[in-house]
């Protein structure tokens, strides 16, 4: 009997149709997720005034989608790692989490009081949290080995693609418009979820877990078409992936993994902090620093420009080089560059300096996901992934909260960005610890990991 290791033939494949249209799509499911990180913040200094709310109201209902997404990532991520062996697949998950916070997401809209709104916005973060850990695993399936940190950076830049729509939309409809039309824009999903449905391939771990050899076969031809097949050619995957995990959660535990997955999540506790304490409220301290609504706006633009470079670039260099020594850098620069923010500088160096913060915040966010992605096995990834993303979410509900509590206050608005520095070195030294442990684990089982290193 003819035997194929799918996880063999995508390792070593060059890039074909079927990596670029997963890459696509993914980045397309992802762009709505930047948009949303990005959306609220649009429209807060309206949804104040019109509402007449205070700076810690606005961060409580911000924060409420971000709930939300603590719980899709710890719920779905989990879900889907535990009911394929039930034949619902991570595809149909990525449906369900699309139609959730693309639908509430609409219904924001439609809210006349902030209760309705903040209801809504905790329904729509279910979806959202729950789509990036299965978008990011199905990703990183499907890339080769050699280029898997570039290629799931370069489809989660999307991210930032999404946060840049978001702020450049804002500063052409939310003045004519409203804010009310930034969320009934996010009902796109919606509309394309059918495209997304047909063209998405099928989780190929899942296809020979589940002994669907034909599909699976089908795959594995449009990704290395000089693969020779027969009747009796069977699929398999590499022995730690080839059954699905009985207890996914407690081996995120198991072989020397404890510490490194505690460390992973005081890494992306800290960068979900800064993410969502920018994006949130960058627009309204540059208003509270002398700036309009428009100039604002645009910060918020480089900040999420920063954030693409930052996942591209350092995904690239990530796979040349070293993944943890880039996040070092990242973040390093991050502290740096909201230090720097304290100060008064000329207008192109401040936006130098924010870019680099994006870079630092949404790019290094970006590639801890990767990080991590390559440091699980894949039939406990979407569990390490959404657990790390649920107890990320805690961090991303304290950073509005944080700033709008420091905003209430009415110190002087450098406070603030020196605040904002403090979790980008916590993050360095989180990492700092990650590589440290890996690489002693490496030596010590001899293992030439390039992760490690």
């Amino acid at each position: 009997m003819n035997t194929l290791n799918a996880n063999e033939i995508i390792d070593h494949a060059k890039l074909k149709g079927i990596h670029w249209r997963v890459i696509l799509l993914s980045a397309l499911i992802i762009i709505f997720d930047g948009y949303d990180l990005v959306i609220y913040g649009v429209a807060l200094p309206k949804l104040m005034h019109e509402w007449q709310i205070d700076p810690m109201t606005a961060g409580f209902l911000g924060s409420l989608a971000l709930f939300g997404m603590m719980f899709g990532a710890i719920i779905f991520g989990s879900l889907s790692d535990k009911l394929e062996k039930y034949g619902f697949s991570r595809k149909k998950l990525i449906a369900v989490c699309i139609i959730i916070f693309s639908g509430c997401t609409v219904l924001c809209g439609f809210s006349s009081s902030p209760n309705e709104f903040g209801f809504y916005r905790f329904l729509a973060g279910l979806g959202l949290g729950g789509v990036m850990p299965n978008v990011i695993t199905l990703m990183t399936e499907y890339a080769p080995k050699r280029l898997r940190s570039t290629l799931v950076s370069l489809m989660f830049s999307g991210y930032a693609v999404g946060g840049m729509c978001s702020a450049l939309l804002g500063m052409w409809l939310v003045p004519v418009y409203g804010w009310k039309i930034m969320f009934l824009l996010g009902g796109l999903p919606l509309i394309l979820l059918p495209i997304i449905w047909k063209l998405l391939p099928e989780s190929i771990d899942y296809l020979v877990r589940q002994q669907k050899n034909e599909q699976a076969l089908k795959i594995l031809k449009q990704i290395d078409p000089n693969i020779q097949t027969n009747l009796d050619t069977r699929v398999h995957l590499h022995q730690e992936n080839q059954q699905s995990s009985q207890s996914p959660l407690k081996d995120l535990f198991s072989e020397s993994r404890g510490i490194t997955t505690l460390l992973f999540w005081a890494s992306v506790f800290m960068a979900l902090v800064l993410v969502y304490a920018l994006g949130n409220w960058l627009p309204k301290l540059m208003i509270e620093a002398g700036y309009d609504l428009s100039t604002s706006l645009v910060f918020l633009f480089a900040l999420n420009i920063g954030g693409m470079l930052g996942a591209i670039f350092g995904g690239f260099f990530a796979d040349k080089f070293s993944l943890p020594k880039v996040l070092l850098i990242l973040f390093v620069s991050g502290a740096i560059s909201l230090f720097l923010l304290s100060y008064s500088l000329p207008t192109m160096l401040l936006y130098l300096c924010v870019a680099i913060a994006g870079a630092a915040s949404i790019g290094g966010q970006i590639l801890l996901l990767a990080y991590m992605s390559q440091y699980y096995a894949p039939n406990i990834r979407a569990t390490g992934l959404g657990m790390a993303l649920g107890v990320g979410r805690l961090g991303a509900i304290l950073g509005p909260i944080l700033c709008g509590w420091l905003l209430s206050l009415n110190l002087p608005v450098q406070y603030n960005f020196i605040a904002l520095a403090i979790p980008c070195m916590i993050a360095v030294f989180s990492v700092t610890a990650i590589y440290l442990r890996n690489k002693r684990i490496a030596k010590e089982t001899c293992i030439d990991s390039k992760i490690a290193y």
